[in-house]
């Protein structure tokens, strides 16, 4: 399970060091495609090829379907981290999430999410009070 928040920096090449807390479960590669709410998600290959599987049993009958799944897959990067667990965020993607230097990374359980830190700075604050007032209703009885 991937959890926490890192914040590394893109460097002149778009490339960006993995959180050294993952880097070994990483290290066979990882898939970065684009994300909601314009951030980046991680996957790892085993994690990924499990979400593509999934959608075999979709309909591709239904346009919402097709339209989610190229979106989704159009813009996927399978990247291999390099010995100093570096891994290149492609331009297209860079793009999608305004990523140019400064960037937050968020463990999200089965992914990692890449934000532009003001990005993910704004997203906190407005979802701050939502995350409390959610609380019961999409954990009943944790809390």
């Amino acid at each position: 399970m991937f959890l926490g928040t890192y914040t590394p920096r893109l460097d002149d090449k778009g490339r960006m060091i993995l959180p050294a807390k993952f880097r070994e479960r990483l290290a066979g590669g990882v898939v970065i495609t684009r994300g909601q709410e314009r951030c980046l998600y991680v996957f790892t290959q085993a994690d990924f090829d499990g979400v593509v599987e999934q959608w075999q049993s979709s309909p591709t009958s239904s346009k919402t379907v097709r339209d989610y799944q190229r979106f989704f897959l159009s813009g996927a990067s399978d990247e291999i981290p390099d010995k100093q667990g570096r891994v290149t965020v492609p331009p297209l993607l860079r793009t999608y999430a305004g990523i140019t230097g400064d960037c937050t990374v968020i463990g999200a359980g089965n992914r990692l999410e890449i934000w532009d830190t003001q990005a993910w700075e704004t997203y906190t604050e407005e979802h701050e009070q939502s995350f409390a007032d959610l609380s019961e209703e999409v954990v009943p009885g944790l809390m």
